[in-house]
């Protein structure tokens, strides 16, 4: 397969994940409504005080996370791959009466998709590197959306956890498999494994070496990298919270990372 075709692959599911997400639990649409943030307590910390600035969300999916920036006092700009994601989140935004501009357009095409505009922050995060095969590409679009000082924040899951089989009972994948595409099928989703969707895609696993190498070569400089042995998310098998917000699962307790967190600044 080429690489247009995992696209058009990946977007097929995501465009069929995009309903079932919307009426899930897990988004919680009528909180989400009512108020509610859907931002987790890593990067709320990470990226600090938004207000004022300029806010680029890269693989934003339907926008709850985007809107919930606008609502922290960013201007924000969404951009996802699926269209049927970028249309959802523009009638939200309208919906909500958010000021937000949602663009559909693959990651890698970003900074010609928004006309070369630069912001003070990028931002991205849980389950967003795996469907890009290129950290170097992915690496070089976000370092050209960002101003001169401007910041990436990086939140995503640890890639050690995608090295296991679904099940977690056995290494079955490459910790970094150098572009290497892992097709799966699948039904139902993380936020319903009983939906009645079924899911063609593929993905790709990066070790955190190469996505760290990857913005160092893109001209951005590191400042933070953070490993956290737990999830905000109850995405994993059998997971048990310990304080608040905190999931672990129980087999592996503290003894295994489930998400890491990166800030890489621009030169001015």
């Amino acid at each position: 397969m080429s690489e247009a075709e995992w696209f058009a692959m990946n977007r097929s599911a995501w465009n069929a994940r995009t309903p079932v997400h919307l009426g899930s639990r897990f988004y919680d649409m009528p909180a989400f409504r009512a108020g509610a943030s859907s931002l987790k307590p890593i990067e709320l910390d990470q990226v600090g005080d938004v207000r004022g600035k300029t806010l680029l969300h890269l693989q934003c999916h339907f926008g709850q996370d985007t809107l919930s920036w606008a609502r922290l006092g960013a201007r924000v700009t969404g951009l996802d791959l699926s269209d049927e994601a970028i249309k959802a989140a523009r009638a939200l935004a309208k919906e909500l009466s958010i000021d937000a501009r949602f663009v559909e357009a693959n990651v890698y095409d970003a900074p010609a998709a928004l006309g070369g505009e630069a912001f003070d922050i990028v931002f991205t995060s849980y389950g967003v590197l795996g469907w890009l095969p290129d950290m170097g590409r992915w690496a070089r679009a976000a370092a050209s959306c960002l101003k001169p000082g401007g910041v990436l924040h990086l939140v995503e899951f640890h890639p050690l956890v995608w090295t296991f089989d679904d099940a977690f009972e056995r290494v079955a994948y490459a910790y970094d498999g150098h572009g290497e595409p892992i097709l799966t099928e699948q039904t139902g989703t993380y936020t319903d494994r009983d939906a009645a969707v079924t899911l063609k895609e593929v993905g790709f696993n990066h070790g955190i070496g190469t996505v760290v190498t990857a913005l160092l070569e893109a001209g951005l400089t590191l400042e933070r990298l953070r490993e956290f042995d737990w999830s905000p998310y109850d995405i994993f098998p059998d997971m048990e919270e310990g304080p608040p917000g905190q999931l672990r699962m129980r087999k592996f307790g503290r003894r295994l990372p489930l998400v890491m967190a990166l800030a890489a600044r621009r030169r001015a």
